[in-house]
């Protein structure tokens, strides 16, 4: 069986829309694209945390259409930066109502039932599904309870408006923090991996 890994880089009111650049989803009238881009130094590359343990490990990506696009336009001519030929080499499974436009090396177009179709990928036999980004199928597998690992990094700013990381239909889960590290600019990357239901009780009970 497949793991499904969903990573994210969220400000602290957990929005992620467009992180990285003025030009890459100002949708709904978002002004602070490129939100992310201040807070990067020397010990803060962008995919600390997110494809760390991933670059070292077989993964494929799952990737939403517009994030799909927004990557098939970057990384094929961005070969110097390593995680480029990476993205190049892996299977990349696009949800989208437009598969003849999916056209990146080693594009798997899914459409229809999209969590039905995820849920099949994770029955089979394969590497890891790595997310990123992707805010609309992101909740799509939330909704259906089907993400395994989170890896987020989180950044100190609050943006107000945008698309955020978790949506109204969430499906309640419990997760344990694995992992956390934080960097000089006050970024804090997290790995949480699930941890069966919710659990309640009331403050000062034994």
């Amino acid at each position: 069986m497949r793991k499904l890994i969903a990573a994210a880089f969220i400000s602290l009111d957990g929005v992620m829309q467009a992180p990285g650049g003025p030009e890459e989803d100002p949708s709904e009238d978002f002004a602070f694209g490129g939100w992310t881009a201040p807070f990067w130094a020397a010990d803060t590359d962008p995919f600390m945390g997110v494809f760390d343990d991933a670059g070292g490990h077989p993964f494929d990506l799952l990737l939403g259409r517009r994030t799909y696009d927004i990557f098939a336009a970057y990384w094929p001519v961005h070969q110097e930066i390593p995680i480029g030929p990476l993205f190049d080499r892996v299977t990349k499974y696009v949800a989208t109502s437009d598969p003849d436009t999916a056209t990146w090396i080693n594009s798997v177009p899914l459409t229809g039932d999209v969590p039905a179709e995820v849920a099949r990928l994770k029955q089979g036999e394969g590497p890891d599904l790595l997310t990123q980004g992707s805010s609309v199928l992101l909740h799509a597998l939330l909704a259906h309870d089907l993400i395994d690992e989170l890896r987020l990094m989180t950044f100190p700013v609050v943006l107000g408006h945008g698309k955020r990381w978790f949506g109204e239909g969430a499906a309640p889960a419990g997760f344990t923090l694995d992992r956390t590290e934080t960097f000089s600019t006050g970024v804090v990357s997290s790995l949480y991996t699930r941890a069966g239901e919710v659990r309640t009780g009331t403050i000062g009970d034994a």
